[in-house]
């Protein structure tokens, strides 16, 4: 096999490579041999097919084969010799004017990692801001917990709804006269100005009384799951059965006690709890962006075209759909397209700053174990039926860059907290207001998405959610740390298909479908027309 470089051109290298065609008839004969004896055909003994009859037989489908596993080999081959790490899978080509029985000559073009000088870490220095959790603060979480369990009685005869109130109704929706599956209910209790039905559905509600039949008009949302529902004008019978006022509760033991728990002391406790583990996710927010903001200030090497126009793509992706979603889209994306540069300089940062935690957690023998692999298959399958989720495991297990993906993000927290570890940390108390003030002022641009060049395959997209893009002015240009698009990971030297080969990738069993216009999550039983969930904030919009 000869090999020729025609391209060195900083990340970007191209050879032109030569497979003999003895090689190629080799793994033909190769294959041949391993099939006679197998090969079972009238008028002949068991394992005495004649070699060229099998050919005749076969001989394209054994010529297609013997050159996809040549090239495959080759660009190993090139890969290894060359000491190539790969950014992304090399694109092959191979010449127009190849014919069975000849040489073949290959482009191979790949863009590969850069050098990274393994970086000193010496000198990293952290402030830890701690926000002490006040008495006010677990007050309101239990308020929230008794708000979320208001007790309804009946209201006085003849009272009419207001906002606050709860209705019990039975609904029947209906698109173009006819009705929907999964848009029927009995008994459905809601409350009137919650916001978990779509919009209009609770607004129309407001003033009806016991016993009024009426018919309302709603529109679903254009992102809601149910495909045939989407944008859709629709009207719903509805019957009332009940109206309902909240009853007054009463923060006590006994009301502990109808959340299964002994007193209103351990309800607090637990409150309290989840308030320290809200802050200081925050707090690791701060630290992570001040630490990701001095590596970024001290490295600057070249980084891959490829990779960056693949992270921007996610990142613009996003934030168009963002943008769909405000009042006026039109100019929510003009805002968005006149900073266009900045975003692209984020997608630089991001792969940047993912190849050197990479870098840096590679050379300090940061691993995901078995164990953990385990558990992140697990979480991922359960989007998925139940029926489905080994076959999802089984995925996985066969495709190198999947398994890289689920396990990029998990990586890079425990590359941060590595370096946490070496760093030297002041903590300050502060307030939770100062907290997101802090936040809130670190906006820069955004990073790292870990690259793993080696043995752990880590090229997948690990996301950071401690970053910011610059400060906006409105809602649709969101922050960078909030653009969560999953990118395909990179798989260490990609194996290369020949044109025409047909073995298609394996794929992952389909996702669980939302049943009807219920929410995500809700049983066909419980199928009211409620919006999909929003997805929950960020901490500070990090």
């Amino acid at each position: 096999m000869q090999i020729v470089e025609t391209t060195n051109e900083g990340l970007k290298r191209a050879y032109t490579v030569t497979i003999p065609a003895r090689l190629i008839a080799e793994r033909i004969e190769g294959e041949v041999q391993r099939m006679a004896p197998q090969t079972r055909m009238p008028g002949f003994r068991p394992g005495k097919v004649p070699a060229n009859l099998l050919k005749k037989m076969h001989g394209p489908a054994l010529h297609q084969e013997a050159l996809n596993g040549s090239i495959r080999e080759a660009v190993d081959s090139l890969i290894s010799d060359k000491q190539l790490r790969p950014a992304t899978q090399p694109q092959v080509n191979l010449g127009a004017g190849y014919e069975e029985g000849k040489d073949a000559e290959l482009t191979v073009d790949v863009e590969v990692l850069p050098v990274i000088a393994t970086p000193d870490l010496s000198g990293l220095k952290l402030e830890k801001l701690v926000v002490p959790v006040a008495d006010a603060q677990v007050d309101e979480a239990v308020m929230r917990i008794a708000s979320s369990a208001k007790r309804f009685e009946d209201a006085p005869e003849g009272k009419a709804a207001e906002n606050g109130d709860q209705v019990v109704v039975d609904f029947l929706g209906k698109l173009d006269g006819v009705p929907f599956e999964g848009g029927e209910a009995q008994d459905a209790a809601l409350e009137l100005g919650a916001g978990r039905f779509i919009p209009g559905f609770e607004e129309q509600l407001v003033g009806v009384k016991l016993g009024d039949e009426t018919v309302i008009n709603v529109t679903f949302p254009e992102d809601y799951p149910a495909e045939n529902l989407k944008g859709k004008a629709v009207t719903f019978d509805i019957t009332v059965k009940a109206v309902k006022v909240a009853g007054e509760t009463v923060l006590d033991d006994d009301f502990a006690k109808t959340l299964g728990l002994p007193d209103l002391d351990t309800l607090r406790n637990l409150m309290r709890g989840q308030v320290e583990q809200e802050t200081a996710g925050l707090t690791r927010t701060a630290m992570k962006r001040s630490l990701l903001d001095q590596l970024a200030a001290g490295h600057d090497f070249e980084v891959p075209p490829s990779m960056v126009e693949a992270e921007f793509a996610q990142i613009w992706q996003q934030l168009a759909q963002e943008a769909g979603r405000e009042e006026d889209p039109a100019a929510a994306m003009a805002e968005i397209e006149a900073e266009k540069d900045d975003y692209h300089a984020i997608a630089v940062r991001r792969v940047r700053l993912g190849l050197l935690l990479s870098e840096i957690g590679q050379a300090n023998g940061v691993e995901i174990s078995q164990q953990e692999m385990s558990m992140l298959v697990t979480q991922a399958a359960q989007q998925y039926r139940p029926e489905d989720r080994q076959r999802f495991a089984e995925y996985v297990q066969s495709d190198p860059m999947v398994a890289a993906q689920l396990r990029a993000p998990l990586y890079e927290e425990k590359v941060v907290d590595f370096l946490f570890d070496k760093a030297e940390v002041t903590e300050r108390e502060v307030t939770l207001e100062d907290l997101e003030a802090a936040i809130e002022a670190e906006e820069g641009p955004a990073g790292g998405h870990v690259h793993g060049p080696d043995c752990d395959h880590d090229h997948g997209h690990g996301h950071d959610h401690a970053e910011a893009a610059p400060k906006k002015k409105a809602s649709a240009k969101k922050k960078a740390a909030e653009v969560e698009a999953d990118a395909p990971a990179e798989a260490e030297a990609p194996a290369a298909e020949a044109p025409g080969a047909d073995a298609a990738p394996k794929k992952a069993p389909a996702k669980k479908k939302a049943a009807g216009p219920a929410a995500d999550g809700e049983t066909e039983a419980d199928a009211a027309p409620k919006k999909k969930a929003a997805p929950k904030k960020k901490a500070a919009e990090a």
